[in-house]
């Protein structure tokens, strides 16, 4: 069992920065892939970013250049670093974390955090 708690999202002109963090409690959190996803009223969740047990990361076409997953497995905590921000980037946005030893997110979720970006 695992819990998510996302924190850093808010308010941001276009063109700004934001850093989102997803903070986990539990056990072997080092072997859990997690992945941040979005979402906006009406539409479905879409994955943005992932970062598997190996370190190894994926990326949304959308977002690609843009925003850095990382992660930080003695702090058990990933990060989401998003840069040039652009309005169309605005939406809930969710962690996720695997089940241990696999690397599929999705099996644990936190409640997400709100990020708005202004033209």
């Amino acid at each position: 069992q695992v819990r998510l708690v996302e924190s850093g999202g808010g308010l941001v002109q276009a063109g700004g920065s934001l850093r989102l963090s997803c903070v986990a409690s539990g056990n072997s959190f080092s072997r859990r892939a997690i992945a941040w996803h979005r979402q906006t009223p009406g539409a479905q969740r879409e994955l943005v970013a992932s970062i598997r047990i190996d370190h190894s990361t994926n990326y949304a076409s959308s977002v690609k250049g843009r925003f850095t997953i990382s992660r930080d497995n003695a702090e058990k905590t990933v990060y989401l670093q998003m840069n040039s921000l652009k309005p169309e980037d605005t939406a809930v946005y969710y962690c996720s974390g695997s089940v241990v030893g696999f690397d599929t997110p999705g099996q644990y979720w936190g409640q997400g955090t709100q990020v708005t970006v202004s033209p």
